[in-house]
């Protein structure tokens, strides 16, 4: 009787211990077929990720991204650009001298490069970098399905580095545009271009900073910062944001080898779209200024300068007759917002700036003595007015910077090239086509912008022009203004 009663409850136990193994073995080997592990790659660290199956489409969280749709449809857009540099070739017999022969020449390419380009419009239009064909004698275009295009210049802006593509063909897949105000810092994105001429490469990244300047040559710098890999050939291609909508221009890394190494930077597509919409419709870029002196305003400055505001743009001085004054700005001002977007840094505050047009009125929220106030301002050009400036000649003549091989035929590192001449002042006063305008007035230019505003500064005074001839001579030119 003893025995029984130990046996029992003995085997009671054994039993229920068992049905609780059995149990939890099974809720295991559930939750096992429901879900799978691994471990991915990115950038900067490995980490698990969980896949639900049944879940396993595009969220948009960290370790659930899936940026396959993104370069589904960033890659068609994307071409590969490459460029030509002509040069001359004499050839003929060794004894064609003695015989006073003069020796043939024949155009040879010199210097190649390459790069890429985004589609923006099914009739051919593609933006790529200013750097990319800069000197550039021939440019062509090669398609995601290998068909090949020569492309005009249409324009382009050193400003900005950027440049306006055109190519004859019809039933393009142009990408859709993003916004690159509303990009974000840990955003996931997606470079696309043809690095080292491998083309339809695909290489993802994070936003990593935004309003970036790196101190370069442009005016106007205010970079996307993401650690996608960017090497040599990417310049003038995609980045895409995680529904394959574009938001910049590859166009910079930062490294001491000239190869990636951990970062590298874009134009935003608003400045981008901006410029090329200006070289499509008006043949230069439409640049508004508000005519003030500022300054980045950091803690330590307010507390010198004693402003009540810690961040922002100071206006130090407001300058006479320009958009500012006319609006009622006053030295002093802090500059914090730009059309409801907020400016803290210089960058910040010239990438708002540039996506506007003189005329535009843009509400500026500034300031002043501790407390806010609304301004609304018509921007302006670089003249002091508010007219668009055509890009189709400059009294009479259509100029261009000039090339590589112009620059080394004439020796010259500064100079505009006139490319076509109509009836009008440079004309009138002996100027050719092929010519080279150095100097207005002894103002050296550069550009096509000097030279307006050399000319524009002239006022009714007379004009003296300093020019190099096609055969390499000075030659000097003077006319008036007035008619």
């Amino acid at each position: 009787m003893k025995i029984t009663k130990l046996i029992l409850p003995l085997v009671l136990g054994l039993t229920g211990g068992l049905i609780a193994f059995f149990i939890a073995g099974s809720l295991r080997s559930e939750q096992g077929q429901t879900a799978f592990q691994h471990e991915i790659v990115g950038p900067g660290v490995i980490r698990p990720v969980v896949h639900q199956p049944e879940n396993d489409g595009y969220t948009g969280g960290a370790g659930s991204v899936d940026l396959r749709q993104a370069a589904k449809k960033a890659v068609p857009a994307v071409v590969n650009v490459n460029t030509v540099q002509m040069g001359k070739e004499y050839y003929g017999s060794p004894f064609d001298f003695w015989f006073g022969i003069q020796p043939q020449v024949r155009e040879v390419p010199r210097n190649m490069g390459i790069g890429s380009g985004v589609i923006i419009t099914e009739d051919g239009y593609i933006i790529t970098n200013n750097h990319v064909i800069d000197g550039s004698d021939k440019v062509w275009v090669t398609l995601n399905d290998k068909r090949k295009f020569e492309a005009k210049i249409i324009g382009a802006d050193p400003n900005t580095d950027i440049a306006l593509l055109k190519i004859d063909v019809t039933g393009l897949q142009p990408i859709a545009y993003g916004n690159s105000d509303n990009v974000v810092l840990g955003e996931w994105v997606l470079a696309v271009g043809n690095p080292y001429n491998l083309t339809s490469t695909v290489t993802a990244g994070i936003i990593s900073a935004k309003a970036r300047q790196l101190g370069g040559k442009m005016d106007l710098e205010s970079f996307l910062q993401t650690d996608a890999a960017v090497n040599q050939g990417n310049s003038g291609g995609a980045l895409v944001n995680a529904q394959g909508e574009l938001i910049g221009i590859n166009t910079a890394i930062q490294s001491p080898t000239g190869s990636y190494s951990g970062y590298s930077f874009a134009v935003p597509i608003n400045i981008a779209r901006k410029v090329v919409g200006d070289l499509k419709e008006y043949g230069k870029v439409q640049r508004a200024v508000i005519g003030i002196r500022m300054g980045e305003l950091t803690p330590e400055a307010a507390k010198e300068l004693n402003v009540k505001a810690t961040s922002g743009i100071y206006v130090g001085e407001v300058i006479r007759g320009g958009a500012a004054e006319k609006a009622g700005l006053k030295a002093g001002d802090v500059i914090q917002q730009i059309n409801g977007y907020e400016v803290k840094t210089a960058p910040e505050f010239q990438e708002q700036l540039a996506k506007y047009t003189p005329g535009n009125t843009v509400r500026f929220v500034v300031n002043r003595d501790g407390k806010e106030k609304e301004v609304d301002l018509v921007l302006q050009n670089s003249y002091g007015d508010m007219a668009i400036q055509s890009g189709s000649g400059i009294l009479g003549a259509e100029v261009t910077p000039l090339s590589r091989e112009d620059r080394y035929r004439y020796r010259l590192n500064k100079g505009v090239k006139i490319t076509a001449l109509k009836n009008g002042k440079f004309k009138s006063a002996g100027l050719g086509e092929g010519y080279i305008i150095v100097k207005i007035n002894d103002v050296a230019i550069y550009d096509s912008e000097d030279l307006e505003r050399a000319i524009k500064s002239a006022g009714n005074e007379g004009v003296f022009v300093t020019a190099v001839s096609p055969r390499g001579r000075v030659e000097y030119f003077a006319f008036s203004l007035q008619n």
